[in-house]
């Protein structure tokens, strides 16, 4: 079974995150006996601390790259001093790190990049993943878009919605639907800003999913309770 997340951060070792990471404990307490664990970290910070945090499994792959929607080489990231010592708040995007850290001087670094779609056919072409969640402190939107569904087969996908402006919760919403996708409801990441999309059709639930974009989040638990199978993974 293939477990893939992008914005692994320090795993379930940040003391900043009460030692919580919703990946970890999804894929740890995942009753599978055959995980093989595919992690991308953009920030060379938390590699070390990532890689302590899996050292008991063994098919575990950890990627210090970052993820591009285009063909550029190399990304510019930007973090806070205050955010230190794992800078969770690693962005591509210097105003999602300003609107955290208004007064905090801001650093910056440049990544090796590469795009979706080239990783995954360099790692998962002709393979199924099972589960593939996202989590890049607002470039979800632009990767998720760039992802080519027709080539690459994906069971379960999990995204942070947190970040997403109305216009791109439409968007996505629309492709992944037009792509076989059904929402059920939340994701992985233990503070329910995750939302769960499976390679399944439910028309009922594909009702409901419609109202994603115009409602307030703080309305989302009631919203999940009228799904079919709510939160299933």
């Amino acid at each position: 079974m293939i477990f893939f997340h992008i914005g692994g951060g320090a795993g379930d070792l940040d003391p900043a995150a009460n030692f919580r990471d919703g990946f970890s404990e999804f894929v740890k307490s995942h009753k599978s006996k055959n995980k093989n664990i595919f992690i991308i970290e953009a920030n060379p910070s938390n590699i070390n601390k990532l890689k302590k945090s899996w050292k008991k499994y063994r098919s575990v792959r950890i990627f210090n790259i970052a993820i591009s929607s285009n063909n550029n080489k190399k990304l510019k990231f930007f973090y806070s001093e205050k955010d230190a010592p794992h800078y969770q708040l690693f962005s591509s995007d210097i105003n999602h790190i300003k609107r955290h850290f208004s007064e905090s001087k801001i650093k910056t670094k440049f990544i090796k990049a590469i795009t979706i779609n080239k990783f995954l056919d360099e790692n998962f072409n002709n393979k199924l993943i099972d589960y593939f969640s996202i989590d890049i402190e607002g470039s979800d939107f632009d990767v998720i878009m760039a992802l080519n569904f027709k080539k690459f087969k994906i069971k379960n996908i999990s995204l942070e919605y947190l970040h997403l402006t109305k216009i791109q919760k439409v968007k996505i919403l629309k492709k992944l639907l037009d792509n076989g996708y059904t929402y059920f409801g939340f994701g992985i990441d233990h503070n329910k800003i995750d939302w769960l999309f499976k390679k399944k059709t439910n028309w009922w639930n594909i009702i409901v999913s419609k109202l994603l974009p115009i409602i307030h989040r703080k309305h989302y638990k009631r919203l999940n309770k009228l799904l079919i199978q709510n939160s299933v993974i």
